[in-house]
């Protein structure tokens, strides 16, 4: 029951830095950061570290795209 528990926890986790990680490769990053314009090569390297730290991304994310609006 426990490890079941777990593994829906991690699932659920991956799942959503999946699609946090995508959304932000496709439209956050040019708006974070200039230097990512148009360099579409090195993308696919950072969604590893993306699905994994999601809340900080989206967090950071938020919070940058508030203060420029």
């Amino acid at each position: 029951m426990a490890a079941a528990i777990v593994v829906d926890c991690v699932t659920a986790w991956l799942g959503t830095g999946v699609v946090v990680g995508v959304a932000f490769l496709f439209v956050g990053i040019d708006r974070i950061d200039a230097a990512a314009r148009g360099c579409y090569a090195f993308r696919p390297l950072l969604l590893p570290g993306l699905v994994l730290l999601w809340p900080f991304v989206a967090v950071r994310w938020f919070m940058l795209a508030r203060r420029v609006s």
